[in-house]
């Protein structure tokens, strides 16, 4: 089966709202392929790597959190920039990118998915009183040590996390929030969290944890951002009855 790529981008907007969010880049559609679509890769950052294996796949979209166009960055199509539109424009393949608004999604996105991973029961936004809080708080049924928590994470992402231990206390509250998010820890001290999960670090992270006494957990970028652009491709497969893949370009970041 496939279905017009106009009525896929119309579903995925109304699902997702990407109207809503200040984002730092477009979100929708980035690059114009065929008009149909009856194959559709998924995956977290559009590299020459996926764009390589959706061609293989001859996908008819490329699905992902991490496009193109940031804001700030050279706009001369040179380069890398260059063969991969290079890639899609050559093949007529469309890409397709969403980011703040699959990060917030409340089941689709990647927190709400790393909270499924993790049996975190959310409780509500890193941010207080903001309706599209990118981060989440939440608690553990049962309290856990650091050491047991950050087993935990390695077994649902297949990757250890590097643990800086904020005390000895047990972690019962969380906050969390997917990607390069380290800095929104100081959101989780103000709620008075037991531990932050982000998926990378700086160094004055670290120095914040200790000194806040809160147990940080930077369990790496791409690992915690695989899961909300899976679940988004499982639900338009499912929707217009087409064919997904989900092809994950392995990123130790």
């Amino acid at each position: 089966m496939t279905v017009q790529l106009n009525e896929l981008l119309v579903y995925c907007d109304n699902l997702l709202t990407p109207g809503r969010f200040r984002d730092y880049c477009p979100n929708g559609l980035q690059v114009e392929g065929r008009t149909e679509v009856g194959r559709i890769v998924t995956g977290v950052t559009a590299c020459q790597a996926l764009l390589d294996a959706a061609v293989d796949w001859q996908a008819d979209a490329v699905l992902v959190h991490h496009g193109y166009f940031w804001k700030g960055e050279d706009s001369a199509v040179r380069g890398i920039k260059r063969n991969r539109l290079k890639t899609l424009l050559a093949n007529d393949i469309s890409l397709i990118g969403y980011h703040l608004p699959l990060d917030c999604h409340p089941t689709l996105g990647n927190n709400a998915r790393l909270a499924e991973l993790l049996e975190l029961e959310t409780t509500g936004g890193l941010e207080p009183g903001n309706p599209d809080s990118v981060g989440l708080v939440g608690k553990l049924a049962q309290p856990l040590t650091a050491t047991a928590f950050a087993e935990r994470i390695a077994r649902a992402l297949g990757r250890q996390p590097l643990l800086i231990e904020g005390g000895d206390h047990l972690i019962e509250t969380v906050g969390w929030c997917t990607g390069a998010a380290q800095g929104y820890i100081e959101q989780a001290i103000a709620q008075s969290m037991d531990a932050f999960i982000s998926g990378e670090i700086s160094e004055p992270t670290v120095h914040s944890a200790r000194e806040n006494g809160i147990h940080y957990f930077a369990a790496g970028h791409h690992a915690t951002e695989r899961y909300g652009v899976q679940a988004l491709g499982e639900a338009l497969a499912a929707e217009f009855g087409i064919e997904h893949r989900f092809i994950d370009i392995d990123n130790p970041v």
